[in-house]
């Protein structure tokens, strides 16, 4: 049983730590951080770095900036478009140092699924973003904003604290995305398209002239 909880514990810990960072890579490291400093979160060995002050200060300095570039409508796409290659890596090396002393082979495939589920949030999480900002008002990004936020610290809580939760809700979370991700394509497209028309960079689609059955027939 207590091998069971284990491996339910670090299972949690690895996919929820690179689900995270795919939505808010500082977030999830202070929490971390924060978490193994004050004793209420034991980090595996290849983690115990996170605890460190200079780790800590800086993801804090990196959080709060992140937090106000996140609620401005376009700075919050360029901040992720910048952040992709930020986020995906950080998530795989979290996932890989989130299982512990393991073999070589356990540790890069735990990376491989870290990685992709980072990736897969961050898509997620930017390409709404791109489609609030064909909102000129504010509001739906600070409401993203906030609720993305909250996501992480209480995903990461419920990871923590309550795994087997955690994993029920990360495979709704994934079942969603599968639903969304396409229809999100599909919209990002006609966006980038309208821009596009507007700027005078793509060529203006012809406009379609019903035909008139009875007419083509006489």
């Amino acid at each position: 049983m207590e091998n069971y909880d284990a491996l339910l514990a670090t299972l949690a810990l690895t996919m929820g730590a690179s689900w995270a960072s795919g939505i808010n890579l500082y977030a999830a490291l202070l929490v971390l951080g924060l978490g193994g400093a004050t004793g209420n979160i034991e980090l595996p060995p290849a983690l115990e770095v996170l605890q460190n002050p200079l780790v800590i200060g800086a993801a804090g300095l990196m959080y709060a900036v992140e937090f106000f570039a996140d609620k401005i409508p376009g700075v919050d796409s360029a901040w992720d478009t910048l952040h992709t290659f930020v986020r995906i890596p950080a998530g795989a090396l979290l996932a890989a140092g989130s299982v512990g002393d393991v073999t070589p082979a356990i540790e890069i495939s735990a990376g491989i699924l870290g990685g992709g589920l980072a990736a897969t949030s961050h898509a997620t999480k930017a390409g709404s973003r791109l489609l609030i900002n064909t909102s000129p008002e504010p509001f739906t990004n600070w409401g993203a904003s906030f609720t993305e936020d909250f996501m992480v610290f209480g995903g990461l809580w419920a990871a923590l604290n309550y795994p087997l939760v955690f994993l029920g809700f990360l495979i709704v979370f994934l079942l969603m995305v599968i639903w969304m991700l396409p229809k999100l394509w599909r919209l990002i497209k006609t966006v980038f398209r309208t821009v596009g028309e507007w700027l005078g960079l793509v060529e203006k689609k012809p406009l379609e002239v019903p035909v008139n059955p009875a007419k083509e027939i006489s």
